[in-house]
Formats: C-alpha cells, sequence, structure tokens
C-alpha cells in the first residue's frame, strides 16, 4: 500500500499511516491535494465517540461521515480531536506574508491566532508537577489560595420535608453547555501578566485572588430586582462542590464578574491577566451551533416549537431516522468532547500545545467558570437556579451541566416556571438552542 502511494505521489504527514490517516501532495502554485482516511476496521470509529456508525453499512456510513464534514468538518479521529482542529482551523496559527523585495512570500503570525509556540500558565493554573512549581516540596498540596479550581458542578443537597412529599424528580440538560459557555467570551491569547492589587475588569481574561467570602447567597439581584432566598438551599457559584469558600481563592474572571453581578465588592490582592485577548472561540461556537440545530431539524425537532411540542419532538427523535441512531450528532459531542480533553490532559491545563496550537493556558477555567456561574450568554446553573428559585423552585442536584427538580409530575412543565404563558425571564427554557434545556429524564422520588 505504501509503494502504492509513492507511486502515485502521495505522502504522509508525521503521523504515519493509522486508523486516520492522511495522505496528501506537496502544493504546485495554489492547487493542494489532501485526502482524510477513515479505516474502520482499525477501530477508527471508537464506540465511546462513535456509538455503533462503525457498523453501519458502508454507503450509509459514508452518508454520515459526509453529513458531518459538511455541518462541522472533516473528522480528524476522535470528536475531541476533531474539535480541537475545528479551532484551529478556524484561526491557523501563521499565514503568508505581503511580498518582500523580490515578490515572495514568507510565513508569518496570524493575528488573533495562538501561534506556534507554548505558553506557560500562571502558577495558580499550572497542574502538579509542572516545572513551574519545581520549588514546592514535594508532598505540598495546593489549597484554593495556591491553585485554580475551576471545574464544573458537582453538587446535591438533602432534600427538605416538602420536597419529600412530591413524586418526582426531574433533569433538565443543557443543550450544548460546553460550547454555549465560550459564546462571547473573552480568552486569552498570549502569556499572562501578574499584577498586584489590580482593579478587576470583567471584560479581561486571566485569574484573580480574591476573597468572596462575604457574598450572601440569600439576597441576589434578578434582573433589576433584589430577591430573598433560601441561600442553604442553592450551591456556592464558588466552588465546584457548591460549599461557600471561607477566604481568599483563585478564580477565572467570570466567577469574580458573577459576584460583582450579584451587587458585591470585589478587591483581588493579586492577578494572573491576558492583556493579548479576543473573542477566539465565536466562529468555533457558531459551526457547531448550526451543525448542532440542522441536524435535530433533520429529525424533526425545530427550533421555533412550543413547549409541549418540543418535548413531544424530542421523545424517540432518533429513530426517525435509523441512520443516525448510533452516530454522533455532528455538533454536540466535539464541542464536549473538546472541552474534556482539557480536564484529562495536564498539558493542555499547563499551557502546552497540542497539534498546531489548539491549546493554550487560562481558557479552560475561564470557560468552566463562564458556563457554571457567569451572567454571560450560556451560563445556566447559578444565576437560572437563582432565578427558578424566585418561585420557590430550588435544584436538589447539579452535575455539570445538568440540573434536577423535585416536582408533583414527571415532565419538566410540572415546575418549570411560567407567566402568562412564557418562561420566567432568566430561567430555563425549552427548546434546542444552546443554552436552552431538554429533558434529561424522571425518577420517582423513592
Amino acid at each position: 500500500m505504501f509503494r502504492q502511494l509513492t507511486r502515485a505521489e502521495w505522502q504522509l504527514t508525521k503521523r504515519g499511516f493509522g486508523p486516520w490517516a492522511r495522505i496528501y501532495r506537496p502544493a504546485t502554485g495554489a492547487e493542494r491535494a489532501c485526502v482524510q482516511l477513515c479505516i474502520p476496521s482499525w477501530k477508527a470509529l471508537d464506540t465511546r465517540h462513535w456509538g455503533a456508525a462503525g457498523q453501519l453499512p458502508p454507503a450509509e456510513l459514508a452518508r454520515v461521515l459526509g453529513v458531518y464534514a459538511s455541518r462541522v468538518m472533516t473528522p480528524r479521529g476522535s470528536t475531541a480531536v476533531t474539535g480541537l482542529e475545528l479551532m484551529t482551523a478556524l484561526h491557523p496559527p501563521t499565514r503568508a506574508s505581503e511580498p518582500d523585495a523580490d515578490g515572495k512570500r514568507h510565513s508569518e503570525h496570524n493575528p488573533g491566532s495562538l501561534g506556534k509556540d507554548p505558553v506557560d500558565p500562571a502558577p495558580c493554573e499550572a497542574p502538579d508537577g509542572h516545572p513551574l512549581l519545581k520549588d514546592l516540596g514535594r508532598f505540598h498540596v495546593r489549597g484554593p489560595a495556591e491553585k485554580l479550581f475551576e471545574e464544573a458542578y458537582d453538587w446535591a443537597r438533602p432534600m427538605t420535608d416538602d420536597e419529600c412529599t412530591l413524586r418526582h424528580l426531574v433533569g433538565l440538560d443543557v443543550n450544548m453547555a460546553f460550547a454555549a459557555g465560550a459564546n462571547g467570551l473573552p480568552v486569552g491569547i498570549g502569556a499572562p501578566t501578574h499584577v498586584k492589587n489590580p482593579v478587576f475588569d470583567p471584560q479581561l481574561p486571566g485569574s484573580w485572588l480574591a476573597d468572596l467570602s462575604h457574598v450572601d447567597l440569600s439576597k441576589v439581584k434578578v434582573g433589576k430586582e433584589w430577591v430573598q432566598l433560601d441561600g442553604s438551599l442553592l450551591p456556592s457559584p464558588f466552588t465546584p462542590k457548591g460549599e461557600a469558600p471561607t477566604g481568599p481563592a483563585w478564580y477565572a474572571t467570570p466567577t469574580v464578574a458573577y459576584a460583582q453581578e450579584l451587587g458585591y465588592d470585589v478587591a483581588p490582592t493579586e492577578a494572573y491577566v491576558r492583556y493579548d485577548n479576543g473573542r477566539y472561540l465565536d466562529g468555533w461556537y457558531s459551526r457547531l451551533r448550526d451543525a448542532y440545530l440542522a441536524t435535530l431539524a433533520d429529525l424533526g425537532v425545530d427550533a421555533d416549537l412550543a413547549p409541549p411540542d418540543f418535548l413531544a419532538a424530542m421523545d424517540g427523535y432518533k429513530q426517525r431516522d435509523p441512520r443516525w441512531r448510533s452516530s454522533p450528532r455532528p455538533s454536540r459531542r466535539p464541542s464536549r468532547a473538546a472541552w474534556a480533553s482539557f480536564a484529562s490532559d495536564p498539558a493542555a491545563r499547563a499551557g502546552g500545545r497540542a497539534s498546531r496550537g489548539a491549546r493554550w493556558p487560562g481558557r479552560r477555567g475561564g470557560r468552566t467558570s463562564a458556563r457554571r456561574s457567569s451572567p454571560a450568554p450560556g451560563s445556566t446553573c447559578t444565576e437560572k437556579s437563582s432565578s427558578t428559585a424566585f418561585t420557590g423552585q430550588y435544584p436538589i442536584a447539579i452535575l455539570s451541566d445538568c440540573v434536577v427538580y423535585a416536582a408533583n409530575g414527571p415532565s419538566p412543565l410540572d415546575f418549570l416556571p411560567y407567566r402568562e404563558g412564557k418562561p420566567l425571564p432568566g430561567g430555563f427554557k425549552l427548546g434546542i438552542n444552546p443554552g436552552l434545556v431538554k429533558w434529561e429524564g424522571t425518577q420517582s422520588v423513592l
């Protein structure tokens, strides 16, 4: 096979030949030739990412991959790899320069991209074992005042006596929460700058050392109104476990911005900020959003359905087209999986670059922070839960992008607050658009 490729003047990339091999011919002028190969018999379509797509007949598999390529991009491996590759494809690290005196063009940095060289993280963003932390003791355990703990929610509380009289626990899942949290979010592109006693700027991405233990969740601002709530039934937006902070801790910009949005003063004593920043992920989000909405529209779920019609359309939508039963929706999984790669890869969290600069330090914490607590587009867990609590409904548990409520009936419509047939402003709303919610499932309280 390799000899045949060589005779045909095809070359392999540095990754070599594997389940997702890429072959190309050297560019001649403006003409380029590149082919991405997918070899199912070599387990290219891992069931963890692609479901049972590898078992589809060839024609149906070609159709699924073709739609995926047209709506997202040509797949390069797992959905995580593809999601990261899409970021880089939208912002290549280099570009051709203007012609020099001899009329030749050269490779130069593409403004607004990550570039090719890795950037060190701030010490508070570095994972344990990073060279930046070499002066710490071998068995030293960093606390919140030394390390940025921005992770997705994993919180639950005991049910109240009144809640125990209800019959059902209903779960709501936030659509594309991992991508929606990135929409409109300024993210750092360059190295961090260390600042002492900074004035907090909600538009400046970075990590801030601040004491937010004085924020009282029993009094929150919903719209223009101050509302008295039972703070003991709400998770703190400042820790992944929902526990109230007890002193100074490192927070990403959206978390501090949310405390300020609640009406409380914030006075960071230290910060690592990134003056070189931009809305790097806007195009990435838009591409995945459009793919997600187009795919669900193909399955009969439209964006303008009324809540009862939306729930009916979502009931068994995969069974309407057998070709989509075991294939991934060509948007949600790349965003979630690309996000997960930041959680599992120390190099990513530490500022190490993946191939072609797809990762950078501080972005993951900022995006988690935005999705968990900030008033920015895509935030849900704290602000929307607080808005829902305005009617006396408090979440029982939150895990990542799923929120659980107690209700008398098995449907989300049995507890979601409505005024004159419309959802409460700022609260949860059923629909397929990113940031809206769908029904995750229902269980008996028993």
